[in-house]
């Protein structure tokens, strides 16, 4: 019997007696194609090259068409526009043999057009609606436009802030970052992943990338799995219940082999363990890597990649090239390779591309939902909402609408840095900067006078790798003493300072490890220079991770950690800094008082020696010589223009059980005279364990939002879930003994009360 040579062509056998589900008319039409499709076809399916940016009516010709042709391509990434695309998805259903559809992927991580804060930023927001409708609008545009595929979100837990792309992640908490995952999934995925506006998630990077050891972009991790289980798995294992469609792998080695070829991690504990039934991808060039690992050539290494679980090599081409001579030899099965084909298959099939390979190719939408005034009003709200005050002495801000306003820094009017880093697809040219944005909302109000104060650096070759992929910041060359002289000349003259310094877009993010987290020397000095003048200063700090400010903290009036809020930055500054949106941002990150104390966090653990309360330094206790052990800023912490002030701790009971449930109740009052939000959060602190526990978590959180005045009860519902955690057995287990319930407005300054677990 001939096989089929035409998808079309499926035949799909049901019973007669009972209507086909979903799921088994689509496993009939996957297994259909299948079993018509060679091993070269379904080796073909595995390989994702990148096609970079054509102009239309030349794909035709390149070399990457030829390979879609043969049936040697599952998908393509880094291609932006319909025309684009819809080009070489014509010669995958028009020339190939088979006619099977293409995936496009790209790197949609906050936002498309219409760019968001950092996720860095993002999550400081404490507001899931927030994020949820971020990656709802980053999928209607990026599906607009061709995309049907995001390699987001990325739940990396990070600690360390040497690590660049902390950036790109959540913060430091495990319960905070897992509903943001959550939360990411579902606006990305939606409800029906087959409707034209949805695309497929990527979850990244699986696993414990965030942990590189001295926070150094790619480079080796070494920790205990009970670790792994109780703070850096949690949001990946949130991702795969949120049904996230694909995963992955990460560069790092995870127990001495790396994750793009660690059977336990792919297999064992992604699918066996948490029931993962989407497709793992490779990182770029992360198979051929494994190389350089030292754990094998190029087609050994594929062939573990290959049993480990990965399903799709992105770049590296080691599958496409390597695995039919391994199937010759016996080193790989063809069913692995099925699996793996099938797997992708099924994620086309389930984004509806077999029923319509261009329903992602749609011009008119592409006119219609892309940078849109309604996505971009939603951006710069959003934006408001991440911005972290941090200090606000004498109530410096809100800044008035009024007088003279001298706006200082290397940051101020730079538009191409305000997206920050991974916004492939944004507009910079277009982004408003701070400079756009305080004239906008001052009109004739007030006078804004500019200058730029200060290289970013005073090294040219650093500024040079801190401003790549076109965010310059068109280095001035005269010297640091004339550019803050001439700062100085306007600042004398206004009635209020607003300095920009910290970061640039490509400062932090991938491959840009720090060791030297304090803001620049040439931005210090101008800023030291800027409070001698004895105006009101403001700090507008721009960062993709936590910085050193010990200093800082002390002689700076006024400080506003704005991240890098997205395309609507400069607008959504000035919202926040003249009082027209009260802050309400919460930090992720601890911010420590020098890089040395890295890795810092909040849910560390008691030694056997801890520093008491309140002490500096004790002779052999676990303390440092010439720093405190405390942060400049901790975990959870942000102000806002208004006050709040906390009760005290309520619980319903102070016994309980495991089927049973404890409610911890407190006030939160608006003590201030403006309206704001503020994010009451819920720690708990096992007492007493099998094994040594953390000194707080998070178990819970509200953002809510008080009137002047206003007094309200927030209360907490404390299960056993709350109270479990991974044993020394890697067993889920809530152990009964005394917890600590301590309920505050960040993870420093709480109310505490008690109850035992029996």
């Amino acid at each position: 019997m001939k096989k089929l040579l035409c998808i079309g062509c499926w035949a799909v056998v049901v019973s007669c007696s009972q209507p086909p589900t979903p799921a088994s008319v689509m496993d009939a039409k996957i297994d259909s194609l299948l079993s018509v499709m060679t091993l070269e076809e379904k080796i073909g399916q595995l390989n994702l090259p990148s096609a970079g940016q054509f102009t239309t009516g030349q794909a035709q010709n390149s070399d990457i068409a030829k390979k879609i042709e043969q049936g040697q391509v599952g998908g393509l990434f880094n291609i932006k526009s319909v025309a684009a695309i819809k080009e070489m998805q014509q010669i995958a259903v028009e020339k190939s043999r088979l006619k099977i559809p293409l995936l496009f992927g790209m790197d949609v991580i906050h936002g498309y057009e219409s760019v968001f804060p950092i996720p860095l930023g993002l999550s400081c927001t404490w507001d899931m609606q927030a994020v949820e409708q971020s990656a709802r609008i980053a999928a209607q545009e990026a599906s607009a436009d061709g995309i049907n595929w995001t390699f987001s979100p990325m739940v990396d837990l990070a600690r360390d802030a040497r690590w660049g792309r902390i950036s790109e992640g959540n913060g430091e908490d495990p319960y905070l970052a897992s509903e943001i995952a959550r939360a990411m999934i579902k606006g990305y995925q939606g409800d029906d992943l087959s409707a034209p506006n949805t695309i497929l998630s990527c979850t990244k990077h699986y696993a414990l990338y965030g942990a590189a050891e001295a926070g150094r972009d790619y480079n080796t991790v070494d920790m205990s799995r009970q670790r792994m289980y109780n703070d850096y798995f949690p949001p990946y294992k949130a991702a795969v219940e949120a049904g996230c469609g694909s995963m992955m792998a990460s560069f790092n080695e995870i127990d001495g082999v790396p994750a793009t070829a660690n059977k336990w991690l792919l297999t064992e504990v992604l699918r066996s363990q948490w029931g993962f039934n989407g497709f793992v991808v490779s990182d770029y060039t992360g198979v051929s890597e494994m190389v350089d690992h030292g754990i094998g050539n190029l087609k050994e290494v594929s062939a573990r990649a290959l049993d480990a679980g990965l399903d799709m090599d992105m770049v590296s081409e080691g599958l496409l090239n390597t695995l039919e001579q391994s199937v010759k030899d016996g080193s790989v099965r063809e069913a692995q390779i099925e699996e793996a084909c099938r797997r992708i298959l099924i994620a086309k099939y389930k984004l509806g591309l077999f029923d319509d390979p261009y329903r992602y190719c749609d011009e008119e939408r592409a006119k219609k939902e892309i940078y849109t005034a309604e996505n971009r009003a939603i951006a710069r709200q959003i934006a408001t909402q991440s911005f972290v005050l941090l200090r606000n002495e004498g109530d410096v801000l809100p800044l008035k609408k009024k007088g003279t306003i001298a706006l200082i820094g290397p940051l101020a009017n730079s538009s191409v840095n305000m997206a920050g880093t991974w916004s492939v697809a944004a507009r910079h040219a277009e982004s408003v900067s701070l400079l756009q944005g305080l004239q906008n909302a001052v009109g004739n109000e007030a006078k804004v006078i500019y200058a730029k104060g200060s290289n970013l650096d005073e090294d040219a070759t650093l500024e040079a790798h801190a401003t790549m992929f076109g965010k310059s910041l068109n280095r001035d060359s005269r010297s640091a003493q004339a550019l803050q002289e001439e700062a100085l000349r306007l600042a004398r003259s206004a009635d209020v300072i607003v300095a920009a310094l910290g970061e640039s877009a490509e400062m932090s993010g991938e491959s840009s490890s720090r060791v030297n987290l304090e803001i620049p020397g040439t931005q210090r000095e101008l800023l030291k220079a800027l409070i001698n003048t004895g105006k009101p200063v403001v700090l507008v700090l721009f960062t993709g991770r936590p910085l050193t400010l010990p200093w800082e903290s002390e002689h700076v009036p006024a400080i506003m950690n704005v991240w890098f809020g997205g395309s609507e930055a400069g607008d959504a500054i000035a919202d926040v800094l003249f009082g027209d949106v009260n802050p309400s941002g919460k930090l992720t990150t601890t911010f420590p008082q020098h890089v040395g104390q890295l890795p810092m966090y909040y849910a560390y653990k008691n030694t056997g020696r801890p520093l008491a309360e309140g002490k500096w330094f004790s002779k052999f206790r676990s303390n440092y010589l010439d720093v405190s052990n405390e942060p400049v800023y901790p975990f959870g912490y942000g102000l806002s223009y208004t006050t709040f002030s906390y009760g005290e701790v309520t619980l319903d009971k102070t016994e309980t059980t495991l089927q049973d449930a404890v409610t911890a109740s407190i006030e939160i009052t608006n003590t201030g005279k403006r309206d704001g939000a503020e994010v009451v959060q819920l720690y708990l602190r096992d007492l007493v364990g099998s094994v040594t526990r953390p000194v707080k978590e998070l178990k819970g959180f509200q953002k809510i939002f008080l009137k002047a005045g206003e007094r309200k009860k927030v209360s907490f519902t404390i299960t056993s879930n709350e109270l479990s955690f991974y044993n020394a057995d890697l067993k889920w287990v809530a152990e009964p003994g005394a917890f600590e319930v301590q309920i505050g407005g960040n993870s420093r300054d709480v109310k505490k009360a008690s109850f035992v677990l029996k």
